[in-house]
C-alpha cells in the first residue's frame, strides 16, 4: 500500500488516503508517484504527493496541516512558535537546548524553557 496526500493551493495538506500498490505501477508492476497521483486526480480530483509512512521519502509523514517544502522536498509540521527554528531533519527546534532536569514548558515571550511549577 501506499500513502499520498491531497495539497491546497498553498500546499498544505488537506488529507492522507492509502492507495493499492496496483493503482501506483506502471506495465511492469514499478510502483512509480506521478502514476499514483494521477491516479487520485482521475477520481478524486485535486493535487497529490506521495508520502511515507516511515519517512523514508519526503523525512515526515505528511499529517493534515502539514506543509509540502518543494525547496527541500519534504512535510513540515505546523510551527508550534515563531522563533523555532526548522533543523535539517524537517522537524522543528526551540532556539535553545532543552533542559533535561525536569519537565519544561516553551515560554514564546522569553525564548526560554520554564521549569513547570509541580515538578521538584
Amino acid at each position: 500500500m501506499a500513502h499520498f496526500c491531497e495539497l491546497d493551493e498553498n500546499n498544505v495538506v488537506l488529507r492522507v488516503v492509502v492507495v493499492d500498490n496496483k493503482d501506483t505501477a506502471d506495465a511492469f508492476g514499478v510502483e512509480k508517484e506521478h502514476i499514483g497521483a494521477a491516479h487520485l486526480e482521475k477520481i478524486l480530483g485535486g493535487v497529490w504527493k506521495q508520502t511515507s509512512y516511515n519517512g523514508n521519502m519526503r523525512k515526515n509523514y505528511a499529517g493534515i496541516g502539514y506543509t509540502y517544502r518543494q525547496d527541500i522536498d519534504a512535510f513540515v509540521p505546523p510551527q508550534p512558535f515563531p522563533s523555532w527554528i526548522l533543523n535539517a531533519n524537517a522537524q522543528w527546534e526551540a532556539p535553545v537546548a532543552t533542559p533535561t532536569d525536569g519537565m519544561y514548558s516553551w515560554d514564546e515571550e522569553t525564548t526560554s524553557w520554564v521549569k513547570n511549577e509541580n515538578q521538584p
